[in-house]
């Protein structure tokens, strides 16, 4: 009981008590409920048997996803963890959840209407197989994005179709199971509702077709009002079927007075169907890899981006020791990175690209990393640095090491919009080549500065011989919890910036990346420090290359501080922290039709509106700690005051943000609030430079392709600026052959249609993910927006089959009665495994049970499994996984209803153990 009430409990916390079949919206928000309360409760479980098999107890402090994180990454990590990166998954899942509202509106399969069963089973299982695939290649990314959409439609047949008014009170399993028939489907010939007087009535649909148990669901017209004879409609306002006979519809997307025990049973319904749907996923992909989908994971991922031209043989080095110093200093601390990422790059050549949460792992490969080739100056660069910004997590921290400019500039505007799109933050390193290489020394900062800037990351150029000096920045930075303060990028003069240190704040940093300056810091009490007080009373200073850190001391005071900085030349400050106390946020857009809400934005917000934003808040004690002050827009260059927006707390933690003046230029967010924990100020800021555009880009990715198959990609473009010829360019990370229109002619306020080919090669591995980027840029160049959108490739899926799972023996004779005896006594069970003419078992673990597990080679036709447990084991739980995700399990408990276990002698279990006595002989 106590463990039910927890999961209500965090259910509230984060998603609210909404309980209406509505899209992610502002108003009462099923779909977010259902698929929250369905997501949490199975990451519950997960955490809970991950510690079991840990040994260690899981035991959240309460019932913020802050706490929840922090109880299942285990209490042996000492230090903070955020949940920036739960949240973040949890949000992905849910803007992709109403996507399929705000972009599908009119697909029939994606909601279950108008009888389109089996188009809307096959989005189910294609998309389950694709998730599986996705998160088998750790594309976690692609993996959340379409699991919000399966999501959407496995729900929404339990409100659009009659399941509940059939009387059916367990989720139809043949959905997420294609190897079952979806059975006695009402056909186009069949009507299935009457007319209602008035247009009330509690059940319109006919009596024979509830009892002869057909499967109908309502027909949607947004457009047309034609339907076939006699069928039912879907309902509501948009519906334009609804008017002709029959009336009313049968959907029980939200309750009222005639239909409210139908809306709660079919709420029951999608959430046990989404937990089914889950648990499959989860059992197929593993613990380990469920949790890493779900974000749960310490925040830092650790990713190198390295030149290993000639020149840079002590950049190399360097890199090697910074990466070991990481491993040693921060194992077993939250600060250990969750990941590891190293990109290599050369000329012509780049990647591979290693990925790992293993740090030994990690170690071998930079060890192999060697300085050869090269010859001209410019390198592969952005290359590179493409791979690992469509490879890392979103919101990563990439380091690239490189004394060369780009040979591939081209990829800039690409470069920048994976930046905004993952709002991942870049630095620089920057070192001057050797004699043969010599060149200008602004020569590579001026492209790598600009991506720097936009990400909220350094551009930081020093002598080879400084670079030690300068990756303390990546200490600093690749640590959990680190949040941003205050960021600032300035043309030049002298400016006061004001910013504010909250209580909890620790590990307080200030960076001043420029040449020719000096800077007066203040802190609440007014004690002040120049830039040429290396150890003062405030912090210590270090001086390398264009980059100055300040790191405030220990014993700092909280409250409002203040830094004043003058330069002739440009320059840029940031301030971080570690804390818990951090938002994400998406720019959305609202929008009507039969189930209005809001859903993400393609690119950058639109010019001439309202910036709307939707932001997840998080505090040390979960969002309810958090008290918001302003939240609202700044000048990336502090020219201009905070653009404070009108708030609107939609439940959850989440806000809506409508901001109606946008700061010219790039800009970020910035909120301002309260800690009700310490009752102290603070101040956030989002580190990735925004700018608002006059063009639009409509785009939608709905389903996977296959090896050697070609995609088509609808897609539109509008202006609200100036009409004419506006560019297109589109790229994709696999270099896979597209075919598009390169130009497009606008008119202003009109969407110009154009599609996209992509042809996949026949050896692309199932489970790629490809990551296609798509630009529109008027003929000045003056105007630009994109659209960044994620495929999976995935082999064609023909086996549907369970790998067969038979317990063949058990002996447990020996155990006692009294519980208290049962250490002293053991019980063995064996099994065999098949998996017919499928593709083959491709993992057998035990899932439950405290014994010894063991099983013959995975390559056998029939696989045999031993399980040998003390008595005090009772039961036991093998889950066998074929190659494709299909999942078979074999149970067996020796326990008895007193209490007792039961007892069986098996003759087959002594001839088994005698044959394997025999082959070891």
């Amino acid at each position: 009981m106590l463990q039910l009430l927890y999961v209500v409990l965090l259910m509230l916390a984060l998603f609210g008590s909404s309980v209406a079949f509505a899209p992610v919206g502002d108003r009462a928000s099923t779909h977010v409920s259902i698929t929250g309360s369905a997501l949490l409760q199975k990451v519950k479980e997960t955490c809970q048997a991950v510690a079991k098999t840990s040994d260690h107890e899981f035991n959240p402090t309460g019932p913020s996803a802050e706490e929840l994180v922090q109880a299942c990454l285990g209490p042996t990590a000492t230090g903070e963890v955020s949940a920036s990166k739960f949240r973040s998954a949890l949000q992905d899942i849910n803007m992709q959840n109403g996507l399929v509202d705000s972009n599908l509106a009119n697909s029939a399969p994606h909601h279950f209407n108008s009888e389109a069963f089996l188009e809307g089973r096959a989005l189910i299982t294609e998309g389950v197989a694709s998730i599986k695939m996705n998160v088998h290649s750790e594309n976690f990314q692609a993996a959340r994005e379409t699991l919000g959409r399966v999501l959407h439609t496995l729900q929404d047949f339990y409100s659009h179709s009659n399941w509940v008014e059939l009387g059916y009170t367990e989720p139809y399993v043949n959905l997420i199971r294609p190897d079952l028939p979806l059975e006695n489907l009402a056909d186009v010939d069949t009507a299935t509702c009457c007319d209602c007087a008035n247009g009330i009535c509690s059940n319109p649909i006919l009596p024979n077709i509830l009892q002869e148990k057909k499967l109908t669901s309502g027909y949607m017209g947004i457009f047309s009002a034609e339907k076939p004879k006699g069928k039912c409609s879907h309902g509501g306002a948009f519906d334009l079927t609804s008017p002709p006979f029959p009336c009313r519809g049968i959907n029980k997307d939200e309750g009222s007075p005639d239909n409210n025990a139908l809306h709660t049973t079919a709420v029951e319904l999608a959430t046990t169907a989404s937990l089914e749907l889950l648990e499959d996923i989860r059992v197929a992909v593993g613990d380990s890899n469920f949790l890493r989908m779900m974000g749960i994971a310490r925040s830092s991922v650790v990713c190198f981006v390295i030149d290993t031209t000639g020149s840079m043989r002590d950049d190399i080095k360097e890199a090697r020791r910074m990466v070991f110093e990481i491993i040693d200093s921060k194992t077993g601390t939250q600060d250990e990175p969750s990941e590891y990422i190293l990109v290599p790059f050369n000329d012509p050549e780049f990647g591979p690209m290693v990925r790992t949460t293993d740090a030994e792992v990690m170690k071998e490969e930079i060890s192999r990393l060697r300085a050869d080739g090269g010859g001209d100056t410019p390198e592969m660069c952005l290359s590179g640095l493409q791979l690992a910004l469509t490879g890392a997590p979103a919101s990563s921290h990439i380091y690239v090491f490189t004394d060369a400019v780009a040979k591939d500039i081209a990829l800039k505007d690409t470069i920048t919009a994976l930046i905004r799109s993952t709002k991942s933050i870049v630095s620089f390193f920057m070192t001057d080549a050797t004699a043969r290489r010599r060149r200008s020394v602004d020569a590579p900062i001026d492209h790598y500065k600009d991506l720097a800037v936009v990400s909220g990351g350094q551009a930081i150029h020093v002598t080879k011989k400084q670079l030690p000096q300068a990756t303390a920045v990546i200490l600093d930075t690749s640590t959990s919890a680190l949040v941003t303060v205050l960021q600032h990028t300035v043309d030049a003069g002298q400016k006061t910036f004001p910013f504010m240190v909250d209580e909890s704040l620790k590990n307080i940093t200030l960076y001043v990346t420029g040449t020719s300056i000096t800077f007066t810091l203040t802190n609440p009490a007014g004690v002040t420090q120049r830039h040429d007080e290396v150890a003062g009373k405030l912090g210590t200073i270090q001086t390398v290359g264009n980059l100055q850190r300040v790191r405030l001391n220990a014993d700092r005071q909280s409250g409002a501080w203040e830094i004043n900085i003058q330069s002739s030349l440009p320059y840029t400050l940031k301030v971080t922290g570690q804390n818990i106390i951090d938002f994400i946020y998406d720019f959305v857009k609202l929008f009507e039709g039969p189930h209005p809400g809001y859903a993400p934005i393609a690119g950058r917000p639109q010019a001439g509106q309202p910036a709307i934003l939707l932001l997840s808040l998080m505090g040390r004690k979960g969002p309810s700690s958090v008290v918001v002050g302003e939240v609202g827009l700044v000048s990336a260059s502090g020219a201009e005051p905070l653009s404070t927006g009108t708030v609107r707390h939609v439940g959850n933690g989440d806000i809506l943000v409508t901001v109606d003046a946008v700061p010219e230029g790039e800009f970020v967010v910035q909120l301002k609030g309260t800690d009700s924990v310490s009752n102290t100020g603070f101040w956030r800021q989002s580190t990735t430079q925004m700018s608002v555009s006059r063009v639009s880009i409509q785009a939608v990715v709905d389903s996977s392709v296959e090896p050697g198959q070609t995609f088509s990609l609808p897609f539109s473009v509008m202006t609200q600026g100036s009409g004419g010829d506006y560019s297109i360019s589109i790229r994709n990370d696999r270099d896979f052959p597209m075919a598009f229109p390169e130009s497009l002619t606008l008119t202003t306020g009109q969407y110009a249609n154009a599609t996209l080919t992509i042809k996949t090669p026949a050896e692309t591995q199932s489970g790629t993910d490809v990551t296609l980027t798509i630009e529109a840029r008027s003929s000045s160049g003056a105007d630009t927006n994109y659209a960044v959108l994620r495929l999976s490739v995935v082999t064609k899926i023909t086996d549907f089959v369970k790998p067969l799972c038979d317990v063949v023996a058990v002996e447990a004779e020996d155990c006692p009665e009294d519980a208290s005896q049962c250490e002293r006594f053991h019980w063995a069970l064996s099994a065999n495994v098949t998996d017919g003419n499928g593709t083959g078992v491709e993992r057998l673990t035990l899932r439950q049970g405290g014994g010894v597990f063991t099983h013959s080679s995975l390559n056998d036709s029939l696989i045999q499994a031993t399980y040998n447990a003390s008595c005090c084991s009772q039961t036991v739980e093998l889950v066998a996984v074929d190659k494709v995700g299909n999942v078979g399990k074999c149970y067996h408990s020796i326990a008895r209803s007193n209490g007792a276990p039961s007892a069986t002698v098996s003759l087959s279990l002594w001839l088994y153990i005698l044959v394997v006595f025999t082959s070891w002989l």
